[in-house]
């Protein structure tokens, strides 16, 4: 699966019916983030939650994914680089079983062997245009 470079925001939500509509819940931290505004219209896709695509609730890191690094007229570069050490907190996770952080405008990193709730300092080891990959240096900070 290709992620496209212009990918605001990554979450998962159950698709409900509501007065003969269909309805998504949008995270409020997908809001509080500045990743997207109300009342805007914004294109939506929706990813099967099917093991056999790989793991698309984060970022297709195992999936197969080729989501080349952004260029600097191609809008927002990454919050984070290769190197950066960070502090966060794991928010979700993959279906592989990764933790899932958030950063600056909801920027996804995939941090390997934590649980939901864990604040740990991480190294980022690698970064793409919508997502990156860290590695656990401190635990429970």
């Amino acid at each position: 699966m290709e992620i496209s470079e212009k990918l605001l925001c990554l979450f998962s939500a159950d698709v409900r019916e509501e007065d003969g509509e269909y309805v998504i819940d949008v995270p409020r931290r997908e809001i509080e983030t500045g990743s997207l505004e109300p009342g805007e219209t914004y294109r939506v896709a929706l990813v099967s939650r099917s093991e056999s695509d790989g793991d698309a609730a984060a970022g297709g890191r195992d999936g197969g994914a080729d989501v080349s690094a952004s260029r600097a007229d191609d809008g927002p570069q990454p919050p984070v680089e290769p190197g950066e050490m960070r502090y966060v907190e794991i928010e979700d996770l993959g279906k592989q079983g990764d933790g899932i952080a958030r950063v600056e405008r909801g920027y996804v990193i995939i941090v390997p062997d934590t649980e939901v709730g864990e604040r740990v300092k991480i190294e980022v080891t690698e970064v793409k245009s919508n997502f990156a990959v860290g590695e656990v240096v401190e635990e429970s900070v």
